[in-house]
C-alpha cells in the first residue's frame, strides 16, 4: 500500500473516502459504514456504557504519508482540534526523505498491584511472598487458560515495601502479566483478585486494593526518526536553523515542567486520536504517559531531539503504550474494527509503535512551527474554518470566509459574520 495522499485536502469528503477505500481494500459494507452518520448503533452503545441517550460524533480523518519500518501506513485519527491531522501528515511526508520512522517495543507486560496492610514485619512479608512466587504465579494463571495458551500470563512478581506510611507499614505485590494483544485491565484485575486470599495467608496481613497500574513502564513502545536538515528548510528558514530551533525548543521542555506540559500535550495530540479511532482507552494512555514523564522525580519531555554528526535532525521517544486489539470497544465499535483494518496491524505491539510514531511526528510539527513562524500561523489557518462554520458559512463560503479571516490576521466569529453577510449581499467589507 502507498500511504502518500497528494492533493488530498482539495478533494471532497466523498472523494477522499473513495480514495482510502481503494487503498485500504475496503468492501462495500465497510465503505457504507464510513459514509453514513451514526456508524455506532444505539443498541450497541447501550450495551457499552450506562444511561445511554444517544451517540456523539467527532471528525474521523486519515493521516497519510507515514512510513514505519519500511512499510507505508494509513493512520485513522478521531479528533476535533484543527491542524492535528495536517501537521502529522506533513511531518510524515518530510520524514520519508530520511526513510520514515523506525520503531520497536517491549513485550506487552502489565502490572497488577495488591496492597497489603496490618503487617509488623514488612520486609519479612516481602521475602515470604517471594518464597511462594511459583505458587502465586500458578494460582494467578489458573484464571485465564486461554491467555496461557497464547503464550501470555503472569510471568513474575515484584514486591515493594513502604515501611512508614500514615497508615502504617505497607507492602505492595506486583503481578507482572503478559497480556498479549489485550489492553489487559480485566485480565490483571482478575488475577489480583484470585491471589489476594493466599497472599493474606502468607503474610498475615490484610489485602485492600487489587487493581492494575496504568503506569505500564514494562510495556514500552519506541520510535526514532532521522531527517536531513535540507528537508526541513522553508522559504524563510535554512534547514540548519530549523534543526537548531527544534533542538532548542526540546531542551526547553526537558528542563522546564511548565513547557513540558504543553510539549507533551502536543505529543498526545497525535497519539490520542489514533487511540480513540481504534476504540482503546485514551485515559489510560494519557495517565501512563504523564506518569512516565516524571519517573525520575521531575516532570519532563517525553521526546528527545538531537543533532547527528552529519547535521541531521534525530528524534526519539519511548513511552508506555497499553493498547489492545481485543476486548472492550476495540471489538464492539464498528469503526474501531475498521480502523484496525485500515492500519493493517496484527498485534497490539505493532499498534502501539504506530501510535508513538504519530506522536513523534506531531511533536516535530509543533516544534518546527514554534521554531520558525510561530504556532499560530498554521493553526489559525485551520481554526478559521471552524470560525467560518460557527458564523453560519456553508459550502464554498467556508473556504472564502476562512481565507479572508487569515488574510486579516483576525480570526473572530463576529468578523466572520460580517464577512459572510458582505459575501451574501455582494457588498465590500473593509477592515
Amino acid at each position: 500500500m502507498d500511504s502518500r495522499l497528494p492533493d488530498f485536502r482539495s478533494l471532497s469528503p466523498a472523494q477522499r473516502l473513495e480514495h482510502i477505500a481503494e487503498k485500504a481494500n475496503l468492501d462495500t459494507e465497510e465503505l457504507d459504514l464510513l459514509s453514513r452518520a451514526g456508524a455506532l448503533p444505539l443498541d450497541t452503545a447501550n450495551g457499552m456504557v450506562e444511561n445511554v441517550l444517544a451517540t456523539f460524533e467527532l471528525p474521523y480523518a486519515v493521516a497519510g504519508y507515514f512510513q514505519i519500518n519500511g512499510q507505508d501506513v494509513l493512520v485513522p485519527m478521531v479528533v476535533e482540534e484543527p491542524s492535528v491531522v495536517a501537521a502529522a501528515s506533513y511531518m510524515a511526508k518530510i520524514a520519508r526523505q530520511g526513510g520514515g520512522f523506525q520503531t520497536s517495543s517491549t513485550g506487552p507486560i502489565m502490572r497488577a498491584q495488591i496492597q497489603i496492610l496490618g503487617i509488623s514485619d514488612p520486609f519479612g512479608a516481602r521475602l515470604a511472598i517471594l518464597q511462594h512466587r511459583d505458587e502465586i504465579i500458578e494460582q494467578a494463571n489458573s484464571r485465564d487458560r486461554v491467555l496461557i495458551g497464547l503464550g501470555g500470563g503472569c510471568k513474575d512478581i515484584e514486591v515493594h515495601v513502604f515501611p512508614d506510611t500514615s497508615r502504617g507499614a505497607m507492602v505492595v505485590a506486583h503481578l507482572l502479566v503478559d497480556v498479549r494483544d489485550a489492553m489487559g485491565a480485566n485480565t490483571v484485575n482478575t488475577m489480583a483478585e484470585a491471589v489476594a486470599g493466599r497472599i493474606e495467608q502468607i503474610t498475615g496481613g490484610r489485602v485492600r486494593l487489587r487493581i492494575l497500574s496504568n503506569l505500564a513502564d514494562l510495556r514500552l513502545s519506541r520510535a526514532r526518526v532521522q531527517i536531513p536538515a535540507k528537508a526541513l528548510a522553508s522559504a524563510h528558514y535554512p534547514g540548519k536553523d530549523v534543526v537548531e530551533g527544534i533542538v532548542d525548543a526540546c531542551e526547553f521542555a526537558i528542563i522546564d515542567p511548565y513547557r513540558a506540559a504543553t510539549h507533551n500535550k502536543g505529543i498526545m495530540n497525535g497519539i490520542d486520536p489514533v487511540v480513540v479511532a481504534t476504540g482503546n482507552d485514551w485515559r489510560a494512555v494519557e495517565a501512563g504517559a504523564h506518569a512516565y514523564a516524571c519517573r525520575q522525580g521531575r516532570y519532563t519531555s517525553l521526546s528527545n531531539w538531537e543533532i547527528a554528526a552529519n547535521g541531521d535532525l534525530v528524534g526519539t521517544m519511548e513511552m508506555p503504550m497499553p493498547v489492545g486489539l481485543v476486548g472492550g470497544a476495540t471489538k464492539t465499535h464498528p469503526l474501531a474494527r475498521l480502523s484496525l483494518k485500515i492500519l493493517g496491524v496484527d498485534s497490539a505491539q505493532a499498534l502501539g509503535e504506530i501510535m508513538v510514531a504519530v506522536g513523534l511526528a506531531q511533536n516535530m510539527g509543533a516544534l518546527r512551527a514554534l521554531a520558525t513562524e510561530g504556532i499560530q500561523r498554521g493553526h489559525m489557518t485551520l481554526h478559521a474554518r471552524n470560525i467560518a462554520l460557527t458564523a453560519g458559512a456553508q459550502g464554498d463560503e467556508i473556504a472564502q470566509i476562512a481565507a479572508q479571516l487569515v488574510a486579516a490576521r483576525d480570526v473572530r466569529t463576529d468578523l466572520a459574520q460580517e464577512l459572510l453577510q458582505a459575501l451574501r449581499t455582494g457588498t465590500t467589507q473593509t477592515h
